[in-house]
């Protein structure tokens, strides 16, 4: 189950930076975001009531929280995607620069949230950055110089972004229901990138049908498969085990971007892909057990990050 749970949330996460290119033609990058969210959001409210349960128990502190979080988790990354993919950075790029997540993620696992890090879990963390930089090198190099420099900084922050918001999660100590948190996500994202488009004058969307099924393509494959899964993988097995499969995204991408689009493949992106490949077994099986730890006061316990728990 949980390979299957892995195949899915890989090629559904890499499905959103297809998708961004298919809607990068078509609109600005402010329309596409907002009408990505603002009828999801719509729906979701609507339905809220059919569930209740999902809310029940759900105190404002806790609600304030995971609107933070979808601010950083899905308004932030998401913009600095568009806008980068807008800026004319390829989708196999922005993937490739974000595949640098894993490895801030694992440095930041042990002193944020007190998880443990095995050394070979380490390793993992290093191989698949080798491979991200594999691919790195072999796209760039194919793309040349028609991207200005600072383009490819858009992306790294909406990786920060992403940070951010997971241990902002972790750190939570109430857990909030997969349904809810979507709802408040996507209406925060509705409400942040209407905002946005409004502003700009870029409200209004095209009537090229392309639009449109670039939209539904965002909605259903990122929205629903890749963001949902990233959280219930997250709870489920923790910080370093999700964040390697990030590794993964940059691989898949540009797999799906040389089919898609006919972006440049060849034999070191593959080299990259293989090696990532790696990267995720190694880690998979150096999640050893942690060193005993002396016992803890009733203090300590209460005060324990959600992160840490299985």
């Amino acid at each position: 189950m949980n390979a299957l749970l892995s195949a899915a949330f890989v090629l559904s996460w890499s499905s959103g930076f297809i998708g961004a290119k298919l809607g990068a033609g078509t609109a600005d990058a402010a329309t596409l975001l907002m009408w990505r969210f603002l009828p999801l959001a719509l729906v979701l409210v609507a339905v809220a009531p059919v569930s209740p349960t999902a809310w029940r128990g759900l105190r404002l502190r806790d609600a304030g929280r995971q609107i933070a979080i979808g601010a950083l988790s899905q308004s932030g990354y998401l913009l600095s995607v568009y806008y980068a993919i807008q800026l004319g950075v390829s989708s196999g790029t922005t993937a490739l620069i974000d595949g640098v997540q894993p490895l801030v993620a694992g440095a930041l696992a042990g002193p944020l949230l007190r998880q443990y890090v095995s050394r070979r879990q380490w390793a993992g963390l290093w191989l698949g950055l080798a491979g991200v930089a594999t691919v790195t090198l072999a796209d760039a190099a194919a793309t040349g110089a028609d991207v200005a420099w600072w383009a490819y900084f858009v992306p790294f922050l909406g990786m920060l972004s992403l940070v951010a918001a997971t241990f902002l999660e972790g750190r939570s100590r109430v857990p909030v229901a997969p349904r809810a948190a979507l709802t408040l996500h996507c209406a925060t994202s509705a409400v942040l990138f209407s905002g946005l488009a409004v502003g700009t004058g870029a409200a209004v969307p095209p009537a090229d049908s392309s639009f449109w099924v670039a939209t539904a393509w965002l909605v259903v494959l990122p929205t629903f498969g890749g963001y949902g899964l990233y959280w219930l993988i997250l709870r489920r097995s923790g910080i370093t085990a999700v964040n390697t499969l990030m590794f993964l995204m940059a691989p898949v991408t540009a797999v799906w971007g040389a089919l898609m689009f006919g972006e440049p493949f060849g034999a070191q992106t593959a080299l990259g892909l293989a090696v990532g490949l790696a990267a995720v077994v190694v880690v998979r099986r150096g999640g050893a057990a942690p060193p005993a730890r002396p016992a803890r006061s009733a203090t300590d316990r209460a005060v324990e990050p959600c992160g840490e728990r299985r």
